[in-house]
């Protein structure tokens, strides 16, 4: 090759070359992943999220984030090589602590979500464009986890629910088979760390999810026992009076019914008589019987008396 050809090629590498770089450089960027299914906030809030991404949440997503989820698939940190809990600030799990994706780290309750079945198999669909090796770790969060506060660390068990190492990618997606736990209702967060083998990066995503709400146990009512009807103290009085007085009247009626001398005229008859001689024993036999009539009438009002006492 003569010299001026030579130097002519030399020049075009030189001005090609920078061009290319930028080309070069963003590939990586765009080479890696995400999960779509179940979606993960950064999918959903990104321009290809489709109508999720017009979301409140997403509006709120990109407005806190200062500039839109074009990179969706680059939401990685490097060199943590297993220190998530050490390298990734609470609070920022989404974003990986990352400022260009902290707007995923707003503790809302109204995130796009995926319906999810306690127990089921899940295969999740986790997008790639490279094949890399690592292992998938994937966390629920736990029984009570609330919503509309920072996620952090502490809401997530110590363990993963499942780990898969190196999973056959298929159509330019990853796709993980996993039982869910069955022990979770409502609204929760499936986070899921895929560390590198081949590369010094970990990649970390926020996917939200929702159980059924769980059924709340109802107790067979009690039937009331009937009520008994208290005596108040005024009608138990009342009653009491009403007895003593039937009583009076039945030991009243009892003496007037006895033998013996009866009212007449109005005016009491004198149990004995001392305006007309007593002729033979029939004086003493008068006296003798109203002196029982006394003794009568006067028993039985005691035996009343003493009945009511």
């Amino acid at each position: 090759m003569p010299r001026t050809t030579a130097h002519r090629a030399a020049l075009a590498a030189a001005l090609v070359t920078p061009l290319l770089l930028p080309l070069w450089a963003a590939g990586p960027a765009r080479a890696h992943g995400a999960p779509t299914d179940p979606v993960s906030r950064v999918v959903a809030c990104s321009p290809e999220g489709g109508g999720r991404a017009g979301t409140a949440a997403c509006r709120a997503a990109v407005a806190a984030n200062g500039a839109p989820f074009t990179a969706w698939d680059n939401l990685r940190v490097a060199n943590v090589g297993g220190r998530d809990r050490e390298v990734v600030p609470d609070g920022k799990l989404c974003s990986g602590g990352l400022p260009a994706y902290r707007g995923l780290d707003l503790a809302r309750a109204d995130w796009p979500s995926t319906r999810m079945t306690p127990g089921a198999t899940l295969t999740m669909r986790y997008v790639s464009t490279i094949p890399h090796t690592g292992t998938f770790r994937m966390y629920l969060t736990k029984p009570g986890y609330d919503p509309a506060g920072p996620l952090n660390w502490s809401d997530l068990p110590e363990k993963p629910f499942a780990t898969v190492t190196d999973p056959a990618l298929t159509d330019g997606a990853y796709r993980i088979r996993v039982t869910m736990p069955s022990d979770r209702s409502g609204r929760h967060v499936l986070y899921t760390v895929w560390q590198n083998s081949s590369t010094p990066d970990t990649y970390y995503s926020c996917s939200d999810v929702v159980f059924p709400a769980a059924k709340k146990e109802q107790r067979p009512q009690e039937e009331p026992e009937p009520e008994q009807k208290k005596e108040k103290p005024e009608e138990k009085e009342s009653g009491q009076q009403a007895e003593q007085e039937k009583e009076e009247t039945a030991a009243s009626a009892a003496v007037q019914d006895s033998p013996g001398p009866r009212p007449r005229g109005g005016e009491e008859t004198p149990l004995a008589s001392t305006s007309s001689p007593a002729s033979g024993p029939s004086a003493p036999v008068l006296a003798g019987g109203a002196a029982a009539v006394l003794l009568l009438t006067g028993g039985a009002v005691l035996a009343v008396r003493l009945r009511r006492r």
